[in-house]
């Protein structure tokens, strides 16, 4: 899957317009970014990706870019 691929279906995960999350954008700078948020791009990652993200990993993420990694 592309970057930008990912980033769509990433928003479209998240309930956000199209081009609100940005692949350099800190994730507590995203409005839309919680604990739920979290779990959502944990089962994206899944079921897109068949990528298996622990909570841990997700908690020293501090962007985007290093949710993309």
């Amino acid at each position: 899957m592309k970057t930008d691929e990912f980033l769509c279906s990433l928003e479209e995960a998240l309930g956000v317009p199209a081009g609100t999350i940005k692949l350099e954008a800190s994730l507590k700078d995203l409005g839309c970014w919680d604990s739920i948020a979290a779990l959502t791009f944990m089962a994206l990652a899944d079921q897109k990706l068949q990528v298996s993200i622990s909570g841990s990993h997700i908690q020293r993420c501090r962007s985007v870019h290093d949710l993309v990694n």
